[in-house]
């Protein structure tokens, strides 16, 4: 069971430290692991990823892309259900993200000068969705969906096949749903690296995005700037804030939702009430062994931690240290309080929000920041997948008005042959005026 602190009688610098632990960090021999994993398939390319692929995923496995064929056989076999629960997720996701699309602007200065932004698209971008025995369409969604509607003219999802060398329907119908041109079966830091380099099969792409696993993440962190990179993803996150007018059971249900993503996940529970405490206790205890992932939740409860603290703007400075990826308020009045929310990934408010509502159908992505980057990364979101270029004209009238200034700023850092582009100009006019 997750570890209790209590504030008023545990010193602060205790509670920081296990706050401010982060995620857990690649060790060196994973690291030249992985290195050397991107380095063949720069070199060697499908033959590779076939190598790979076949070693840890599928030993049979021919062909890497998914065809034609496949995703009609994946719409056949998945339950309706599923697919208007898909097509639902992706038509929300979609709406969400419309409201923040970006556009190109300017602004005119009134000695003639034309100063604006341009906003584009990137050209290709690559999904990473996790896959083997698992199956995440939702992964595939909260990523492609935001790069659909920012205008991305391709893209692309690499995700490990099982063991037959298929990729679950619900993924393949998902890809396609969301706007997925082409899927790949490949994983792991192999695929990372193919999206990076390119491959006689796979694109290289300009961006790669998605949540998988320690050396996915390490491949990503190894390869940025190769390839542009969403964030470091980790293991899951969740963190509530409670009062004594919380329901435990609802506390223990959306600690135990992200908790289940894996044995690396950690979960906090900040609250000032001993009731919502040793409420919540009792509620783990009793829904714990209903779950059938308990083992893997036994073991991720043992890394979290309840704080039973001061008063409700204590419980707020701690969970603005931990920057948690997902956090949920349940207080009275949460709208209230939500300014008091520095640091956080995805912020649920209320007891009729729960954790799952915001990882499957909300709208907003769940590709979040995690390892306490929440203090300075945001949601994958359109904005992810928009380049801007800053653009500037000067009329000749502008160029001299700001010519004193430019001078001065380039004398002051000794570059002389900035200020010469200046003076050819203001000199080439007054030659012609003399």
């Amino acid at each position: 069971m997750l570890t209790v602190l209590d504030a008023r009688a545990t010193p602060t610098e205790q509670i920081q430290a296990r706050l401010q632990q982060g995620a857990p960090q690649p060790t060196p021999e994973m690291e030249a692991q992985v290195r050397a994993i991107c380095e063949r398939v720069r070199t060697d390319g499908d033959r590779a990823l076939l190598e790979f692929t076949r070693q840890w995923d599928c030993p049979t496995l021919e062909t890497l892309e998914v065809s034609e064929a496949e995703f009609e056989a994946a719409y056949r076999h998945l339950s309706e259900a599923t697919l208007t629960a898909i097509r639902h997720a992706v038509a929300r996701v979609r709406c969400f993200h419309k409201q923040m699309r970006s556009h190109s602007w300017h602004m005119l200065e009134a000695h003639g000068g034309w100063l604006g932004q341009l906003v584009r698209p990137l050209e290709r971008v690559g999904v990473y969705a996790p896959g083997g025995r698992a199956r995440y369409p939702s992964t595939v969604i909260m990523n492609a969906v935001p790069a659909r509607v920012a205008g991305v003219d391709e893209i692309i999802l690499c995700t490990p096949p099982q063991q037959d060398g298929s990729i679950p329907a619900s993924v393949l119908v998902a890809a396609r749903e969301s706007g997925v041109q082409r899927v790949f079966k490949v994983g792991g830091a192999q695929a990372v690296a193919a999206m990076a380099y390119g491959t006689e099969t796979v694109p290289a792409v300009e961006k790669i995005v998605g949540p998988g696993n320690l050396y996915v993440a390490l491949a990503k962190r190894l390869l940025w700037g190769v390839v542009g990179v969403d964030m470091w993803a980790g293991p899951s996150e969740v963190a509530v804030i409670a009062d004594a007018h919380a329901n435990p059971a609802y506390i223990a249900a959306d600690l135990l939702t992200q908790l289940e993503h894996g044995a690396e996940s950690v979960g906090y529970l900040f609250t000032p009430s001993e009731q919502a405490l040793q409420g919540t206790l009792a509620a783990l205890e009793a829904q714990l062994p209903q779950r059938a992932r308990r083992a893997i939740l036994r073991e991720s409860l043992a890394r979290s931690l309840a704080v039973l603290t001061r008063s409700l703007p204590e419980a707020f400075e701690l969970a603005n240290l931990a920057a948690p990826e997902h956090l949920t308020l349940m207080v009275q009045h949460p709208m209230h309080w939500l300014s008091h929310v520095r640091n956080a990934g995805c912020i649920l408010l209320g007891g009729d929000t729960p954790q799952s509502a915001g990882d499957y159908l909300a709208g907003p992505s769940h590709t979040l920041p995690t390892g306490r980057a929440a203090r300075f990364e945001s949601p994958v979101s359109v904005e992810t997948f928009l380049k801007r270029s800053s653009v500037i004209a000067l009329s000749r009238d502008a160029l001299r008005h700001l010519a004193p200034d430019i001078l001065a700023l380039a004398d002051e850092e000794g570059f002389e042959a900035h200020a010469a582009a200046v003076h050819i100009r203001l000199h080439e006019e007054n030659d012609a005026n003399a």
